[in-house]
């Protein structure tokens, strides 16, 4: 894998991942960003075991080092002399449906472990000496500074995992690539609900562009951190206008939108409308096509520069439920929070 040292001595991984599916299809549920937590690790005496799960792609700064020896962008144990081998419990951001994963051994290339192997559960709370794991990828082999994408066929929620190293070593990033769960039986029908949120499962589809920015941070709660914490195109020289598809968590009658352009000051789409519909049966691709035909949700409106947009009452079209939208901006732009509010479809 290349690499690229900066003036600084940071040295990044600068070839090009060709990425699986399920990793650009689904979030990170293991990422901090998310509120992951690394709860208990046998050993992490060279490098923290919770930087496994940083979002940023890991790094290696030459000539650093700490009290413990060089200092790494990962998890790194060390050298056992006593038999037996290396694990760390992780509570992931979100409970979910697992679709991948990827063992990130970037910049570890002398102190890589040979194999890992990766076990799951579903708890309230946290897991104890009680918890019955299952094991999700039996031992594999690893290899020096790369990544290690693992597709997964198991359609359970998993709440947390635990990733065992044998027998010892160093991982930059684990990443756990799957579908939020939310269990919608226990909620209240005629409440409103945030059904585009990630955490109640909502999910980006597809997006024409994006160029800055990473399309899924839309669905993210809170406001935007700064301008690079949404969704970004590049600028359009020619006539058209972009667009992002949005899975629904539930169907639900859209009775609320919120358009959110914090930190998006020079670069703000002039206008924004919403598409929707009912897809009982549709693969991602087939969306695509079909949703430039979708009726409008809500008509086009003018935005503004970093400010929060809401559009309810008589703005938003009686459409019926609605499982997908389309959310067009024109003609280009940023957009940092999208949020849709609906009453569930029974």
């Amino acid at each position: 894998m290349a690499a690229t040292d900066l003036p600084d001595g940071t040295v990044v991984n600068a070839a090009a991942v060709e990425l699986p599916t399920f990793a650009t299809r689904h979030v990170n549920l293991a990422s901090a960003d998310f509120g992951a937590k690394v709860l208990a690790c046998t050993d992490e005496f060279f490098a923290n075991a919770q930087r496994m799960l940083q979002a940023a792609e890991p790094v290696f700064i030459v000539g650093k080092f700490d009290d413990h020896g060089k200092w790494m962008d990962g998890w790194e144990t060390r050298r056992r002399r006593n038999g037996g081998h290396d694990d760390a419990v992780i509570r992931l951001g979100m409970p979910g449906i697992i679709k991948g994963l990827d063992i990130d051994t970037s910049h570890f290339t002398g102190n890589y472990p040979p194999a890992a192997s990766v076990q799951a559960c579903h708890v309230q709370g946290d897991p104890d000496d009680s918890t019955s794991w299952t094991e999700l990828v039996p031992a594999r082999s690893l290899s020096g500074n790369a990544h290690h994408f693992v597709e997964i066929a198991n359609d359970q929620a998993w709440t947390h995992l635990r990733l065992h190293i044998y027998p010892d070593g160093g991982v930059a990033r684990l990443r756990v690539y799957g579908q939020p769960a939310c269990d919608w039986t226990c909620q209240d029908a005629n409440a409103l609900h945030e059904v585009s949120a990630l955490h109640n499962g909502g999910r980006i589809v597809a997006c024409n562009n994006a160029h800055y920015g990473t399309p899924f941070r839309l669905l993210m709660p809170g406001r935007g951190v700064n301008m690079g914490d949404g969704w970004e195109t590049r600028r359009r020289r020619e006539p058209g206008y972009d667009w992002c598809i949005i899975e629904l968590g539930h169907a639900s009658n859209i009775e609320k939108i919120e358009i959110d352009t914090a930190h998006f000051k020079g670069n703000y789409p002039d206008r924004i409308s919403v598409q929707a519909a009912c897809m009982a049966t549709s693969t991602d691709e087939s969306l695509i096509t079909q949703a430039m035909f979708w009726p409008e949700l809500l008509a086009e409106q003018k935005t503004a520069a970093d400010k929060q947009h809401f559009f309810e009452g008589s703005l938003i079209q009686q459409t019926g439920p609605v499982t997908h939208v389309r959310v067009n901006m024109f003609p280009d732009g940023g957009i940092s929070r999208i949020r849709l509010w609906g009453r569930l479809a029974v």
